[in-house]
């Protein structure tokens, strides 16, 4: 339930009637029985530094077109700005670590690679749900008006989970948790109950001297440590960017079709981590390593049928089969040229430009020979411009 939806109340009379001797003790109880793996507590009335450097970050442009980060900067910048009333925040995690590296799929660069997070059933509606379970049961037996919240609504999650105690945002600006490593979804309840804080993480020296999660970036996204340039990230371009990708970064890519695990994976606290125990975050077979070339020959149904419950349906079919078709002209695999020449008629500009972009790496004789007719019969001057590049030397 976001901020729109309103806060749940208890009947305070019954609720104090039942209220336990320890009420974080009891809330952590029920959380864990609700299947969360972690959870911790934070006070609201503190300072919150987190807000200044969003701030800086959208100053500096590094949001790219998330221009909801720019609409919504003054609702991000403390906790409270999005509900004067709530006191203190229960923070919740929900293990997503997988069974293995994910960058081993870069050996196989037939075969496509999808962000961990989105193997599984899609987390916001598994997180809102047991959200909403605890914050009904919180409600009765504890009283008081709460609100809950998973990655919709503007909330800054990772300060408050740092000040929870669950984690520290590390160098690449993600939570780093000793228990968890970098895999662990985060929902937040925040509440008019006044509950004694968690000891916050401390976390600013737990990386040391470590960089593993800066050197491991393909695209440099990281200008300084524990900063991120999300215009170079991978998940950014590959989610977020609508249009067609800057060229600079179509090879770095790799086989990253949705979204890049590259810094978490490499992140030695992962040594600690174990694979998820919830069954709807476990990846289903057919999102593991699926052939490029299947999905490149997806169109919107099969597309919608394929990731029906995952969050890689979101960005759309256009937009996933645009990272596909970069996905192949980076593979160096000659034989994946024919997948890319026949979208080169796709219904979608974005489509066709990344075909034309693929067959281009893969067969540039062949590029070459269809250019003058497909440069005098293209409309779209984004699609034109792909078929108007010279040929690499």
């Amino acid at each position: 339930m976001s901020v729109r939806d309103g806060p749940q109340t208890g009947s305070p009379a019954r609720s104090r009637a039942r209220s336990p001797a320890d009420p974080r003790g009891a809330i952590r109880a029920r959380a864990l029985q609700l299947g969360f793996d972690a959870c911790a507590f934070a006070r609201l009335d503190g300072p919150w530094p987190a807000g200044e450097r969003l701030r800086a970050f959208v100053q500096a442009g590094r949001h790219g077109t998330m221009g909801w980060m720019q609409t919504t900067l003054e609702r991000r910048m403390h906790p409270t700005a999005l509900w004067t009333e709530a006191r203190s925040a229960v923070v919740l995690g929900l293990n997503y670590g997988p069974d293995g590296d994910p960058r081993a799929l870069q050996a196989r660069p037939e075969r496509a690679a999808i962000s961990v997070y989105a193997h599984g059933d899609d987390y916001h509606a598994l997180i809102k749900g047991r959200l909403k379970q605890l914050g009904g049961w919180m409600a009765a037996r504890l009283g008081g008006e709460l609100k809950v919240f998973v990655d919709t609504a503007p909330l800054m999650e990772k300060p408050l989970a740092e000040a929870a105690g669950l984690g520290w945002q590390g160098k690449h600006t993600n939570l780093v948790s000793r228990a968890f490593g970098s895999w662990l979804f985060l929902g937040a309840i925040l509440t008019t109950l006044e509950l004694e804080p968690d000891a916050a993480s401390g976390g600013d020296g737990a990386c040391g001297s470590c960089r593993a999660c800066l050197d491991a970036c393909p695209t440099d996204a990281f200008p300084a440590p524990y900063q991120l340039d999300a215009r170079r990230c991978i998940s950014y371009l590959t989610i977020e960017h609508a249009g067609p990708i800057p060229r600079e970064f179509r090879r770095k890519l790799g086989n990253r079709v949705y979204g890049c695990d590259d810094c978490l994976a490499a992140c030695p606290w992962n040594k600690f981590a174990s694979q998820a125990r919830e069954a709807r975050l476990q990846a289903r077979e057919v999102l593991r390593a699926p052939a490029l070339a299947d999905l490149a020959a997806l169109d919107d149904a099969a597309f919608r049928a394929l990731f029906a419950r995952s969050p890689v349906k979101r960005i759309g079919r256009d937009r996933f089969v645009r990272n596909v078709l970069y996905a192949i002209g980076a593979s160096g695999q000659g034989d994946l040229a024919p997948a890319a020449e026949a979208r080169l008629d796709d219904a979608s500009a974005l489509v066709r430009g990344a075909a034309a972009w693929a067959l281009q790496q893969l067969r540039p004789a062949r590029f070459a020979a269809l250019a003058p007719a497909r440069l005098a019969a293209e409309p779209d001057p984004e699609v034109r411009a792909e078929w108007a590049q010279p040929l690499s030397p």
